[in-house]
């Protein structure tokens, strides 16, 4: 895995030093970010004591099994083009690693923590996602994560040619109708496709997609201290992502800490550039004030 700056090249092994690599990555470009190295951060922040270098060997091995895959099929006669590399990827993925979309137990935290998606080589579509970037960007090829809302998407690109893949759906491609069909779905009947919607997104914005997923399933847990630390989390490797002091206000003051919950949204309140949030915020702030009176 490709290195994200000086401090971060030394492997991290706890999830103090997790932390400290994710502060880390929040100061270089978002190019810098080793994506599933964040990932490994990310989950082992949340699994104290367990041994990442297994995981990190696991990423190697897939990588390597993505290069002789491709290696042989070149030496067979195949073309280096779009259709070889999405064959390569969905079979080193999914037939040789058995990795699949976790439709039985969607909601279950497990599939937003990389490190336990590795071990039961199941997932949601973000962290799936993840891995189909790592496996795509080790060969040199482009591949990006997509701002489809709801469930996320990954581009591949080859030759001129595009493809989008699902692979949460054992890397099905994507095409108009699929992609309807699929916002429809979440969004509603009415819904359409938006250009918007196949732009492509950061670094950070896959690893604070990924975050987010995880605090709601910690907020629906009624885990109010654990989502603090997801959004912490976010903060170290996003420092401009100011909405998280809002999720700290309002989960303080659920855990009845009314003075961070104040410093927090006061927080907020100084970063948003929108006056309706600022105003909103406001509102909250003097709520938790009156209640502490």
């Amino acid at each position: 895995m490709a290195e994200a700056g000086e401090e971060s090249s030394v492997p991290f092994q706890s999830g103090d030093n997790a932390l400290l690599w994710l502060r880390h990555a929040g100061s270089v470009a978002d190019e810098e970010i080793d994506l599933a190295e964040a990932a490994l951060a990310l989950g082992l922040i949340f699994l104290p004591g367990v041994h990442v270098d297994r995981y990190r060997q696991h990423l190697r091995k897939i990588s390597e099994q993505l290069r002789e895959e491709c290696r042989v099929a070149s030496q067979s006669g195949a073309a280096d083009d779009l259709v070889l590399r999405v064959k390569a990827l969905r079979k080193i993925m999914h037939e040789d690693n058995g990795y699949d979309g976790d439709e039985k137990n969607y909601d279950d935290i497990q599939n937003v923590n990389f490190i336990r998606v590795i071990e039961r080589r199941k997932g949601l579509p973000i962290s799936l996602g993840i891995l189909y970037i790592f496996l795509a960007r080790g060969m040199g090829w482009v591949c990006e994560g997509l701002s489809f809302p709801g469930h996320f998407l990954v581009r591949l690109e080859a030759g001129g040619d595009r493809v989008i893949l699902d692979p949460f759906k054992r890397g099905r491609e994507m095409d108009a109708a699929a992609l309807r069909d699929l916002l429809k779905s979440i969004v509603g009947k009415k819904a359409e496709l938006s250009h918007n919607y196949y732009d492509a997104v950061s670094n950070r914005d896959i690893l604070v997609r990924l975050v987010n997923n995880l605090k709601k399933r910690l907020i629906d847990a009624e885990d109010y201290a654990e989502a603090i630390r997801a959004a912490d989390a976010i903060g170290a490797f996003s420092p401009d992502e100011y909405r998280i002091y809002l999720d700290k206000g309002v989960l303080y003051a659920k855990l009845g800490k009314g003075a961070e919950a104040i410093e927090a949204l006061e927080t907020y309140i100084s970063r948003t550039p929108f006056a309706r949030e600022k105003q909103q915020a406001h509102l909250l702030l003097q709520q938790i004030k009156s209640a502490l009176d």
